[in-house]
């Protein structure tokens, strides 16, 4: 689900609503993942008095995430939604104003910019900080949810690690699908890549590098079914040229199943006034996080569609943080 999308329930409920209540703020950051808990740290301690909008998923992405052990300070790791929690608290210590509330609509052409919460109240600030995040896309089984956490994963960087020597799958034909796959075989023992079509998507670069893995086997015109398993991902059922005279079902055992069909930004109510790439990645300004609005900054998944890891996140939420401390100081 889309973090700042109006779902068309809500939508309905609340078009009846008049938008009466108007806040004037200083630094509005919309997002509560590692980029923006970062940025009102940030934020705060430059005693800039941010108010933080959580968004529909408090934490972001990184709370469906079980375990974290590449996030430096953690030696023992821990998991996405404890990290999330210690940085909300980091926060909150130096004064963030943490609300739960999401993003429905944005007037980003004048300062102070406007922007809608929940549909029925409008801030007014002096600058914004974006860190709404992405959505990985899910092939829409529900088999996703039931082992989310527990054998599903978006990320192989972020949970590739639990799958040394075991069985995975990769599902896509791009260059994502590939990078995943690529990373997994230097883990796994064995890697499926699952690819609906007889040929792959991917860069002629990419496709190589994947046929030259010894131990990643591609799985020519397959389409997920289902998974199975008890508690934990065990197997994958996969359709063999589906809808053709020809059509079979074959059953794989596999240990992780990984997706890598994309990623969607949240980005919708902001793309009247941001630049944004082809997919709709917010573009910054060289190595800052200014945009193409002067005073509206943007940090974490949203504007980056290469590395897409907490630590990185974090690291633009701070730049975002400062960069809105500067253009203060200077308007």
């Amino acid at each position: 689900m889309a973090l700042f999308e109006k779902m068309d329930l809500e939508s309905d409920n609340k078009a009846s609503k008049e938008v009466t209540a108007t806040e004037k703020v200083k630094v509005l950051i919309i997002g509560s993942g590692p980029a923006g808990y970062t940025a009102a740290i940030y934020a705060s301690r430059a005693n800039l008095s941010p108010v933080l909008y959580e968004g529909m998923q408090p934490g972001g992405q990184l709370t469906t995430t079980t375990e974290v052990e590449n996030y430096p300070g953690y030696p023992d790791g821990t998991t996405g939604t404890a990290m999330m929690e210690d940085l909300k608290k980091q926060a909150a210590r130096f004064g963030a104003d943490i609300r739960f509330g999401y993003a429905t609509a944005a007037d980003l052409s004048e300062r102070p910019f406007k922007i809608t919460i929940d549909g029925n109240k409008i801030v007014e600030a002096e600058s914004v900080i974006i860190a709404t995040g992405a959505t990985a896309k899910y092939l829409g089984i529900e088999d996703e949810q039931k082992y989310a956490g527990s054998g599903v994963s978006a990320c192989a960087t972020c949970d590739g690690f639990f799958y040394r020597g075991k069985k995975v799958a990769v599902v896509g034909g791009g260059d994502t699908a590939c990078e995943e796959a690529l990373y997994l075989a230097g883990l796994a023992e064995k890697v499926y890549m699952i690819v609906r079509r007889d040929e792959l998507r991917a860069s002629k670069v990419m496709q190589q590098r994947v046929f030259d893995a010894p131990n990643i086997e591609v799985l020519w015109k397959h389409q997920t079914k289902g998974l199975t398993g008890d508690g934990v991902v065990e197997g994958v059922d996969l359709y063999v040229n589906k809808g053709e005279a020809n059509q079979e079902e074959v059953h794989i055992a596999i240990d992780g199943f990984f997706l890598a069909i994309g990623h969607t930004p949240n980005s919708d109510i902001f793309k009247d006034y941001l630049e944004t790439d082809e997919v709709g990645y917010i573009q910054t300004i060289g190595n800052t996080a200014k945009t193409n609005v002067d005073g509206v900054f943007a940090c974490g998944d949203v504007m980056d569609n290469q590395y897409r890891q907490a630590v990185t996140a974090a690291g633009s939420g701070c730049k975002a943080a400062i960069d809105a401390e500067r253009f203060l100081g200077e308007n």
